[in-house]
């Protein structure tokens, strides 16, 4: 699969015939809001666990040095978090192209966890990067990751940067994501000995 998957999104759903639209978020799209939603909830979706094993050439690397980005990988261990958006087909066009590295556009459940909607669910869609797009870098240890991000910047910033913020904001919603906070304090070694 091409790195650039905007015209393959377009294809996918028809937008159309969604009573509500509604986009979750798991990696940036939770604290980077540069789009315009109706209503936003906090959420879960089931059978996945967010990975940084998703490369990033247009966002937090380049081509030569890629940075390292979330995905979702198939699992039965628990609740994935995340946010979810209602929107409006029209805010596809920017989507698309924010996560046009290799991400395509799927049908999921989401299913709300707060008041007063906990427990509802709803079809929505989700980016998710599979292991077939040039782009996907696969599984590494987390001293690598770290090493890997450390040392990766892209036009939206230091790839560390994408890390620390996804981290903090999945602490705000007392979120424990082994995987993310596991980069994060190698992220912060690495850190420690370069001051």
């Amino acid at each position: 699969m091409t790195f650039d998957t905007q015209l393959l999104n377009k294809s996918r759903q028809n937008l159309q015939t969604y009573d509500e639209l509604w986009v979750f978020g798991y990696g940036s799209l939770i604290y980077k809001v540069d789009f315009d939603y109706i209503e936003r909830r906090p959420a879960n979706i089931y059978g996945y666990e967010r990975r940084l094993w998703q490369g990033s050439s247009d966002h937090r690397g380049t081509i030569e040095k890629p940075g390292r980005v979330a995905t979702l990988i198939p699992s039965n261990k628990t609740a994935c978090f995340g946010m979810a958006y209602k929107v409006n087909p029209t805010v596809f066009e920017h989507l698309d192209h924010r996560e046009k590295n290799g991400y395509l556009r799927e049908e999921i459940e989401i299913e709300f966890i707060s008041s007063p909607n906990v427990g509802q669910t709803v079809r929505g869609l989700v980016y998710m990067a599979n292991p077939e797009n040039k782009a996907f870098l696969g599984e590494a240890s987390i001293d690598k990751l770290a090493i890997e991000i450390h040392t990766s910047r892209g036009p939206s910033g230091e790839n560390k940067h994408y890390v620390y913020d996804l981290a903090e904001s999945l602490r705000e919603y007392g979120v424990n994501d082994e995987h993310i906070l596991a980069v994060e304090q190698a992220l912060r070694v690495l850190d420690s000995n370069i001051n």
